[in-house]
C-alpha cells in the first residue's frame, strides 16, 4: 500500500508516477478525504479534551457533578460517539481508496504502457534459430505429456506429465532448490497452498485481482497464485528483530491462475496454463540494501539458464508492465526453438516497502530503535513448466530423442529420453 502521510506531502509526485503506469489516480480524493480525518480527529480530541478538564475540575474541587455538568457531558459523549462513527466511516473510505493502486516505479524504469516499450538490456550468447518442432508436438510422441489426459480430468489449459517428463520436472525442481539453498544461501520453505484473505491482501492480490484467482467459499481461503503470497506472509503483523536482515526464503509449490489475461494469445501446449509449479525466491531486506538485493537476484536466476544451456534475455519492464506490487522488475525470457519465441521463466522485482505496509510487517535495525518497514523482493528462480518446455524443445536430437542438461542428470538418472 502506499503511505498516505508521503501522498499528502507531495501530492503531484504520487500523480505523476501513477500515471506513468497508466493510472487516473483519485489524488484528489485521497486529499479531500484525509482533510476530513483530521477535521474529525480535532473534533473528538477537543471534546475529550473538554471532558477531561471539567472531570479534573470537579475532581479537585471534591464536588458532584451539577445537573448542567452532568447534562453537558452526556452530550459531549454523544458528539465524540457521532464524530467516531464518522471518523471510522472516512477511514474506511480511504482504505478502499488506496488499496487498489499500484506501487510507483522507481526513477529509472523505462515510461511505456505495455509491453512494446520494455528494455532487452541483455541477451545471451546462444542459438536463436527455430526448428519447428514444438513441445505439443514432440512431448506426447515421446510419452511424456498427455495433453488430451489434462483436459478430460479438468479442462482446457491443463496437462499430465508421464514417466521421464514427471520426473524430468521433479529433477528440475529439485536442482533449483539445491542450487539456491546451497549455493546462494535461502532457506527452503514449504508453505500452505491456501491462504486467508488478509494474506492475499497483505502482498497486493486482493482486491485488484480477485477474478483472476480461486477461491473456496465455505472456508474464505483462497489458492495462492505463487509461493510469494506466503513467502510475504511470514512475518505479517511482527517486528523482525535486529541483526536478522536479509532473510533470504525459497519455496516450490503450485501456482493456481484463471489466467483470464491471456485471452487472445497462444495458449497452445502447456506455456499459459492454470496450474503450474514454480521455485520462488523472496528476501526481506532493509531500505538501502533493495537495488543490489534486486541486482543479486537477477543474477542468481540469470545463472540457472546459463547452467541449463539456455539462450535468454533479460529486459528491465516499463512502468505500464510492472507488476502491480512492484517498483522495478526484471523479466527473463529464454528461448525456445519449437515454439520459435522467447518464453518468460523469471520475474524478478523489488516491492520497495509496498506490501510491508499491506501486512504490516516491520523489523527493528538496531535494539531500542524504533521500527521501521522492510523492503521486499521476489523472483522466480525459475518457472515450470516454460523451462521445461526449453529443455525438451533445445535438446531435441535428429533421432527424436532428447537430451537433458547435464546439471539435471545427478537428480534423474539418465541423460536422454528416447524414443519409444
Amino acid at each position: 500500500m502506499l503511505s498516505l502521510d508521503q501522498i499528502v506531502r507531495d501530492p503531484e509526485k504520487f500523480r505523476t508516477a501513477l500515471v506513468r503506469r497508466g493510472e487516473d489516480p483519485p489524488i484528489d480524493r485521497i486529499l479531500e478525504l484525509d482533510s476530513r480525518r483530521k477535521a474529525l480527529i480535532q473534533l473528538a480530541d477537543a471534546d475529550r479534551a473538554h471532558r477531561n478538564a471539567v472531570s479534573k475540575a470537579i475532581g479537585d474541587e471534591k464536588r458532584k457533578p451539577t445537573l448542567e455538568e452532568i447534562s453537558e457531558m452526556r452530550e459531549v459523549g454523544d458528539r465524540i460517539k457521532s464524530v467516531e462513527a464518522d471518523l471510522a466511516a472516512v477511514l474506511a473510505d480511504l482504505n478502499e481508496t488506496l488499496l487498489p493502486l499500484p506501487n510507483t516505479p522507481l526513477a529509472d524504469v523505462p515510461d511505456g504502457l505495455n509491453e512494446e516499450s520494455n528494455e532487452v538490456i541483455h541477451t545471451s550468447d546462444g542459438p536463436t534459430e527455430s526448428h519447428g518442432n514444438a513441445h505439443w508436438d514432440v512431448a506426447p510422441a515421446l510419452g511424456i505429456l498427455d495433453l488430451e489426459a489434462g483436459a478430460g480430468i479438468s479442462g482446457a489449459r491443463f496437462f499430465v506429465m508421464k514417466g521421464k517428463g514427471a520426473k524430468l520436472q521433479r529433477a528440475l525442481a529439485a536442482w533449483m532448490l539445491d542450487v539456491h539453498t546451497n549455493e546462494h544461501g535461502y532457506t527452503e520453505i514449504d508453505p500452505p497452498l491456501l491462504v486467508r484473505s488478509e494474506t492475499m491482501q497483505g502482498s497486493g492480490n486482493l482486491p485488484k485481482f480477485r477474478e483472476n484467482l480461486y477461491h473456496d467459499d465455505e472456508t474464505d481461503l483462497w489458492l495462492v497464485p505463487t509461493a510469494e503470497v506466503a513467502l510475504n506472509a511470514l512475518h505479517q503483523g511482527k517486528i523482525i528483530d535486529p541483526d536478522m536482515l536479509p532473510l533470504k526464503y525459497v519455496a516450490q509449490t503450485p501456482s493456481f491462475r484463471k489466467e483470464h489475461a491471456a485471452g487472445g494469445r497462444d495458449v497452445r501446449g502447456i506455456k499459459r496454463v492454470h496450474q503450474f509449479e514454480k521455485v520462488e525466491m523472496f528476501r526481506y531486506v532493509e531500505p538501502q540494501d533493495s537495488e543490489a538485493g534486486l541486482e543479486e537476484m537477477l543474477a542468481e536466476a540469470s545463472t540457472l539458464c546459463e547452467r541449463l544451456g539456455l539462450t535468454y534475455r533479460v529486459l528491465k519492464l516499463c512502468a505500464g508492465d510492472i507488476g502491480f506490487q512492484s517498483a522495478k522488475t526484471y523479466d527473463i525470457e529464454v528461448w525456445s526453438p519449437g515454439s520459435a519465441e522467447w518464453l518468460e521463466v523469471s520475474s524478478i522485482s523489488t516491492c520497495t516497502d509496498f506490501q510491508t505496509r499491506r501486512n504490516n510487517t516491520r523489523y527493528r535495525p538496531e535494539t531500542g530503535a524504533s521500527t521501521r518497514l522492510p523492503h521486499t523482493l521476489n523472483g522466480s528462480g525459475l518457472a515450470l513448466p516454460r523451462i521445461w518446455i526449453a529443455v525438451i524443445e533445445n535438446g531435441l536430437q535428429p533421432d527424436g530423442s532428447i537430451v537433458i542438461p547435464e546439471e539435471v542428470v545427478p537428480y534423474t538418472g539418465w541423460e536422454r529420453i528416447e524414443v519409444p
